[in-house]
């Protein structure tokens, strides 16, 4: 009853029409890749597009805060570069390669441009930093004229707090994962997250739900979608304690 009182009153529910967007279809993890698709390519999310599957996507900032979609913070599984994305400058970074003839690595201006606000699209900005600004910005400004649905979503709650501040327009959503954290003070690191945040809406860890977190804050008019659905069992839990899966398909 504590927590739920404190829920309410530090990170409020969201307006029901904020978003309702959010639900209504799958999203494709990394787009739908597999299969000879690469992950996070225009390849991928096209095919989520034919779909009619919403897009979740990764971002990674260049050293100078611009916004590319990638999910490694190391170049060398996606391209035949090494070493890590966030030392190159975006120039540096335009001129390099995916794997199997997939095309350069997008801006998130790009894959933008190219969803054209055809299918919704979450955007995981990967932080691990607390000095969150330069790709929080890269990613407002990407965003700013948009006119198709997208939030934003990270594990790192400054992400959220910042834009609560600076872009409150832009939904935004906290990443959870409980992980071997089932413990009071996991439930209340949770809880602190949540706060500090704020979201619009929480991306679960399928492996963890059902949930006691997840469904209170599910009760309140936080919207779930959850993290990896990879099989038939997984998708009905999914369906059970979620809004909406963010799904692969199986590699065979």
């Amino acid at each position: 009853m504590i927590a739920k009182l404190l829920d309410n009153a530090l990170a409020p529910a969201p307006a029901a029409g904020r978003v309702a967007f959010l639900k209504g279809q799958p999203y494709a993890h990394r787009g739908l890749h597999g299969r000879g698709v690469l992950e996070n390519s225009p390849a991928a999310f096209e095919a989520a597009i034919k779909l009619g599957h919403g897009i979740e996507c990764d971002v990674q900032a260049a050293e100078d805060g611009r916004a590319f979609v990638f999910h490694d913070y190391e170049l060398d599984r996606l391209t035949d570069r090494s070493g890590r994305i966030g030392n190159l400058r975006a120039d540096d970074i335009d001129r390099i390669q995916l794997n199997d003839g997939h095309g350069k690595i997008p801006r998130l201006r790009e894959t933008l441009a190219q969803i054209g606000g055809r299918v919704p699209v979450l955007i995981e900005i990967k932080s691990r930093s607390v000095r969150v600004g330069p790709l929080c910005l890269s990613v407002r400004r990407a965003l700013e004229g948009y006119g198709g649905k997208a939030a934003i979503m990270s594990f790192n709650p400054l992400v959220c707090a910042w834009f609560r501040k600076n872009a409150d327009h832009i939904v935004r959503g906290l990443v959870v994962t409980e992980e071997d954290s089932g413990n009071w003070r996991g439930r209340i690191a949770r809880h602190r997250n949540l706060w500090a945040a704020k979201p619009d809406f929480l991306a679960y860890d399928i492996r963890d739900l059902p949930s006691r977190f997840a469904a209170a804050q599910r009760a309140r008019g936080l919207p779930i979608v959850t993290w990896t659905v990879r099989s038939a069992e997984q998708e009905k839990t999914a369906a059970l304690y979620a809004d909406e899966p963010v799904y692969e398909i199986p590699e065979s």
